[in-house]
């Protein structure tokens, strides 16, 4: 792998963890974090977004929130990573995010996404990120495993 993915890499986890760590006064569960390698060429042929990483808050209302990071270094006006949902193990879309422009100038980029309600007994969700012209597809999807909590 080489040196500039590790970094960067290392680096999305790094602010991925300090973003779970902060206090609001609102958290009544940890902040849970996955991470993934994702492609970073656009000359790869890359036809669908990848979830690098992705950190998932009990908030004290019961819901969730997610905080996805997301690469598609093809980003142009014409074709982008345009959503990314949160699926339950059974399939069922438990959220989505929707994105209204690209990010060419900002890759990896992080968007987050409040208020999930994940029903009682749920202890991991996939996130999967869509392309504007391909739709959800083979791109890196990333299992988020959830802190258990009150049922």
């Amino acid at each position: 792998m080489p040196a500039v993915t590790r970094f960067v890499l290392l680096a999305l986890v790094l602010m991925a963890t300090l973003a779970g760590c902060s206090d609001d006064g609102d958290s009544a569960e940890p902040a849970t974090t996955a991470t993934t390698e994702a492609t970073t060429s656009a000359a790869s042929g890359q036809m669908f977004p990848d979830v690098v990483s992705a950190v998932a808050r009990r908030t004290g209302g019961g819901t969730w929130e997610f905080s996805v990071t997301v690469s598609s270094p093809y980003d142009s006006d014409e074709r982008y990573a345009d959503a990314w949902r949160v699926l339950a193990p059974d399939g069922t879309v438990l959220g989505e995010r929707i994105l209204a422009h690209p990010h060419q100038d900002e890759q990896p980029f992080t968007r987050s996404l409040g208020d999930v309600d994940v029903p009682p007994g749920v202890r991991s969700v996939t996130i999967s990120a869509r392309d504007s012209r391909n739709g959800y597809g083979d791109g890196k999807a990333l299992e988020v495993g959830l802190t258990p909590g009150r049922d």
